[in-house]
C-alpha cells in the first residue's frame, strides 16, 4: 500500500503542510474525550511520530489506541505543540491488525532477560529497533571497507570435512541420525549422505587462503558455528563472522588492516547512527560516545604477550584464573590489560604455540607464534589474527603434533607447495564489535535469534 515512511517525515524530507499516509504500530496512547495522543512507530527511524486525534473532526475506532496494534493514518504534517519537531493532525484512521490487551511488551521498561523470551517481538522496542539499525549500518561499512581497497567477496562453505580450529567443537551434519545398525564410526559415516564425517564450518579461513591465493585479498562475511559448551555473555553457537585473507602480509601488515578497518567502521556508525550512540549513551553505557572517539583517533596499542604477562602478575589484582606463562588469557584479564593498564584497544602478539591453533606461523624461538589478538575494553578479545605458517614441513610437523588426520586437509597442504608466499588474515566476530560499539552487555541481544546451550527458537 502507498505510504510514506516516518523516517523521512521526522527528518523534514516531507514539509509541514503536506498531507501524508503513514504506517506502523502504536508505541504509546493516551485517550481523552475530546483528543486522543498516539506514537506511531513504522521501523523506519528510532522516533516515534505523534498522530493528534481532533475527536470533534474524527472518531477513531476503539482499537487505535491499543498498544501494539497496527495502523494506517492519513492526515496533514504540522509543527508540534511541545516546539519538538513535527506530528500529524489525522484525518482517517484505518486498524490494520488489532492487538488484544495480553500483548507481552506492555510495561515500558523491561529486563533484557525477559526480552529475551519474547525474541519475536522485542525489535518492536526502542533498544533493539537501535541495535539492528546499528548492525544494518555497519555490515554495510564492512563490505564498503574491504571492496575500496580491492578485495574480492568470496563465499566459504557452511559445511566442511575439517575443522578450521583443529579442536574438534563442531556441529556435525548427517542425514542418518542416530542408528545402531553400524557397528562402527567408519561405516556409520560411509552410509551417510557425503560419504565421510560432516560438520558446520567454524570458520572460513582454510578455504579464504585458497582464495587469497588465487586473488591476493579477499574476505569473507558469514556465520560460523561453534559447539562450545559455553554459556558466557560474549558466546553463541551461531554467530556472523568477517574474516579478510591477504596474500604477501605479514603479522605487521595484517595488524595494521585489522586496526584500519575497525576505525574505520566505528566511525561509520558514528555518522551514520548519531540518534541510536545517543540512545545507547544514555541508557546502556555512559561515555560511549567518548569511548569511541578515542578510539578513532587514537593508535592502538601493540604488547608482548610474554610482557602482559609479567605486568599481570605484578598487578597485586587477585585473578579468578591464575596467571602464568602458557596460559590462555581469560575475559578478567584481557579487560584488566585494555581497561586498566592501557585503556584503549591493544594487539597481544606472539603467544606460545601451544594454546593457539596449528596454522600459525612459528617463530623463531621455537616458543611461540606470529599470533595477535585485538582486546578491547568492556568486551576482551574480539579478533583473532596471525600470519599463517607458509612452510610445508613445519604445517605438517604442527598437525601431526596434535594427532590431526592430513587426509582432511589436503588441499591446504598443497598450497604450501604449489606457489607458497607469507600471508595472513584474522577473523573478526561481528557481534562481538556490535557489543563493544553499543554498550550492549550480552551478545544474545545484538542478534535476531540468539543460539545457545540447550536453547534455540
Amino acid at each position: 500500500m502507498q505510504h510514506t515512511d516516518i523516517r523521512e517525515i521526522a527528518s523534514g524530507v516531507i514539509p509541514v503542510g503536506a498531507t501524508v499516509t503513514v504506517c506502523g504500530w502504536v508505541r504509546t496512547a493516551r485517550d481523552s474525550k475530546n483528543m486522543a495522543f498516539i506514537e506511531l512507530n513504522d521501523g523506519t527511524t528510532l522516533k516515534h511520530m505523534q498522530i493528534v486525534v481532533d475527536k470533534a473532526t474524527l472518531t477513531p475506532p476503539a482499537a487505535a489506541t491499543h498498544l501494539g496494534a497496527a495502523l494506517r493514518v492519513v492526515g496533514t504534517v504540522v509543527e508540534a505543540q511541545n516546539g519538538r519537531g513535527v506530528e500529524i493532525n489525522a484525518s482517517a484512521i484505518d486498524v490494520l491488525g488489532d492487538c488484544p490487551a495480553d500483548y507481552p511488551l506492555q510495561k515500558k521498561f523491561q529486563k533484557l532477560e525477559t526480552l529475551r523470551e519474547a525474541p519475536h517481538l522485542r525489535v518492536r522496542t526502542n533498544t533493539f529497533n537501535a541495535v539492528f539499525r546499528v548492525r544494518s549500518v555497519m555490515a554495510a561499512a564492512i563490505h564498503r571497507f574491504f571492496q575500496e581497497r580491492g578485495y574480492v567477496y568470496v563465499n566459504t562453505p557452511l559445511i566442511t570435512g575439517s575443522d578450521c580450529e583443529g579442536a574438534g567443537e563442531m556441529f556435525q551434519v548427517t542425514t542418518i541420525g542416530y542408528s545402531d545398525k553400524y557397528h562402527s564410526r567408519e561405516e556409520y559415516y560411509a552410509n551417510d549422505f557425503f560419504g565421510r564425517r560432516a560438520g558446520l564450518s567454524v570458520s572460513g579461513q582454510l578455504e579464504g587462503e585458497v582464495a587469497a591465493t588465487a586473488f591476493g585479498k579477499i574476505y569473507t562475511f558469514g556465520p560460523s558455528f561453534r559447539a562450545e559448551n559455553s554459556n558466557t555473555p560474549r558466546h553463541v553457537a551461531e554467530f556472523w563472522h568477517i574474516e579478510p585473507e591477504v596474500a604477501f602480509a605479514e603479522l605487521p601488515d595484517i595488524i595494521k588492516i585489522a586496526e584500519e578497518m575497525i576505525k574505520y567502521i566505528i566511525s561509520d556508525v558514528m555518522a551514520n547512527c548519531p540518534v541510536e550512540l545517543a540512545f545507547f549513551e544514555e541508557r546502556f553505557e555512559a561515555g560511549l560516545l567518548d569511548k569511541l572517539r578515542h578510539v578513532v583517533e587514537n593508535d592502538f596499542a601493540i604488547v608482548e604477550y610474554t610482557d602482559a604477562i609479567e605486568q599481570l602478575k605484578a598487578s597485586g589484582r587477585q585473578f579468578e584464573y591464575p596467571v602464568e606463562w602458557g596460559c590462555d588469557l581469560q575475559t578478567e584479564h584481557e579487560r584488566y590489560i585494555t581497561e586498566v593498564l592501557y585503556k584503549k584497544p591493544v594487539f597481544l602478539v606472539n603467544y606460545p604455540k601451544e594454546i593457539k591453533s596449528f596454522y600459525m606461523k612459528q617463530n623463531p624461538d621455537g616458543k611461540t607464534v606470529a599470533a595477535t589478538d585485538l582486546l578491547v575494553p568492556g568486551v576482551g578479545e574480539i579478533i583473532g589474527c596471525s600470519e599463517r605458517e607458509a612452510d610445508y614441513d613445519k604445517l605438517v610437523a604442527a598437525m601431526e603434533a596434535r594427532h590431526m588426520d592430513l587426509s582432511a586437509y589436503r588441499d591446504y597442504l598443497d598450497l604450501r607447495k604449489y606457489g607458497s608466499v607469507p600471508h595472513s588474515g584474522f577473523g573478526l566476530g561481528f557481534e562481538r564489535i556490535l557489543m563493544y560499539v553499543t554498550g550492549m552487555q550480552n551478545i544474545r541481544d545484538v542478534i535476531l535469534y540468539p543460539r545457545t546451550v540447550g536453547s534455540i527458537r
